[in-house]
């Protein structure tokens, strides 16, 4: 198996290797949204109310600001697939806590391993792609597997909905966990492969390695450059969408009339719609640039946020969940393209995780806050917040997301030698 580390290869775009890493980043995944959208209706058959559910999701974030920095660094240091397989072992004690739990407190010791989890996972998963392309087809490539890694979208939702209304939530989990186990399988070989390659001679973790990232990232951070205006951006869309997120599914159960099965299959038309634009999202990005696409799923975002306050039934949320999946489809390749063009290639597990961490500071209080707004004054308003966050968002961003044109923001940075 041949992994070289930051290989520019333009042909193929998806090599054996990359396959292989797709793979495993499926089956792991998979089972993540076969409960993900029916966590909260999960938590709501433990007894939790809705303002409690809202305060359950404001204190899952907190433990992910401190891994999340901490997630990146090892990726960086220790090498991409070894950070991944560590965080895929750390995965299994996720369905271990949401299996056992006997109150909607307990799920939290879960959501603990899932933000280990993510932390090592998550920078490691997008640092890994962009190292395997060139930067003129970056974006297509990140389409491409993001793609590929819908079909989770597509399937896992309606298997996670049916498995609850026919048998139970604790059934659905341990499914799930089968194909989770099947990915730390594949992780932990990958990770065994390039340890005795690319990754056989990592960089020690220490403090001063670590300040030496940060500080880097910090001088990118307030450079009033591309990154500054994606923090910003992406953080006042981050607070909004948290305002919401947890409280879709129990909208739709009980205003929406909506069964668990019917949820699921909402996430599936989510997959699907993002799926079939993914791949022309990262041509137009790379052809026209990351802001073209970023704007026009801020616009949909938008659409979709307030047309949700008017549909009804089934095949009304099913059209909103379209647009939300083209919005996504659009943003993604777009957005992943362009931090990674803008930060050094060894700092970007480090940006990756810095990103997370920040984003989930400034939206902590969020969903509590959403959870508020629903009881004292209708549950209609956070979803209208989150709404015309997503429209005041695409103004920076059309005028901002600019990389210079002669070159990359990062070419100037001197660095020291150094995704669930």
């Amino acid at each position: 198996m041949d992994i070289t580390k930051g290989a520019v290869k333009s042909e193929p775009l998806l090599n054996k290797m990359l396959l292989l890493f797709m793979l495993a980043m499926i089956l792991a995944n998979l089972g993540g949204e076969m409960y993900g959208m029916l966590l909260p209706l999960y938590l709501k058959e433990l007894n939790a109310s809705v303002v409690q559910i809202g305060l359950f999701f404001t204190i899952s974030q907190v433990v992910p600001l401190v891994f999340q920095i901490l997630g990146g660094w090892v990726s960086d240091s220790l090498g991409r697939l070894r950070s991944i397989a560590i965080g895929s072992l750390a995965g299994n004690l996720v369905y271990v806590g949401f299996i056992l739990a006997p109150t909607w407190q307990w799920v939290m010791s879960g959501m603990v391993f899932a933000a280990i989890t993510r932390s090592l996972i998550g920078p490691s998963f997008n640092a890994f792609i962009a190292e395997q392309s060139a930067e003129k087809n970056r974006a297509r490539l990140f389409g491409i597997t993001d793609t590929l890694f819908m079909v989770i979208s597509v399937v896992g939702p309606p298997l996670g909905g049916y498995l609850v209304d026919n048998y139970s939530f604790r059934i659905m989990l341990v499914v799930a966990w089968v194909f989770y186990i099947g990915a730390t399988i594949i992780r932990v070989a990958m990770a065994r492969v390039a340890s005795r390659g690319h990754e056989a001679n990592p960089q020690g973790l220490s403090l001063g390695n670590l300040r030496t990232n940060l500080g880097a990232m910090f001088g990118l951070l307030i450079s009033g450059g591309v990154i500054t205006w994606v923090l910003i951006t992406d953080g006042v869309r981050d607070i909004a969408f948290q305002l919401s997120n947890n409280l879709f599914p129990v909208y739709l159960e009980e205003i929406g009339g909506m069964t668990y099965q019917q949820i699921g299959w909402l996430g599936s038309v989510f997959g699907v719609s993002m799926m079939l634009v993914t791949i022309f999202a990262g041509w137009l990005a790379d052809k026209k640039g990351e802001r073209v696409g970023i704007v026009i799923g801020f616009l949909l975002e938008f659409v979709a946020m307030f047309a949700f306050m008017k549909v009804h039934g089934f095949w009304g949320y099913a059209l909103v969940w379209a647009m939300f999946g083209l919005a996504a489809g659009m943003m993604s390749p777009a957005y992943n393209s362009l931090i990674s063009k803008a930060v050094p290639e060894k700092l970007r597990g480090t940006a990756f995780g810095l990103f997370g961490t920040s984003l989930g500071l400034v939206s902590l209080p969020a969903p509590a806050i959403g959870a508020r707004m629903w009881e004292k004054y209708s549950p209609q308003v956070p979803f209208y917040v989150t709404g015309l966050a997503a429209l005041f968002s695409a103004i920076p961003a059309w005028f901002k997301f600019k990389l210079p044109k002669n070159g990359d923001q990062a070419v100037a940075l001197e660095v020291p030698e150094e995704i669930i």
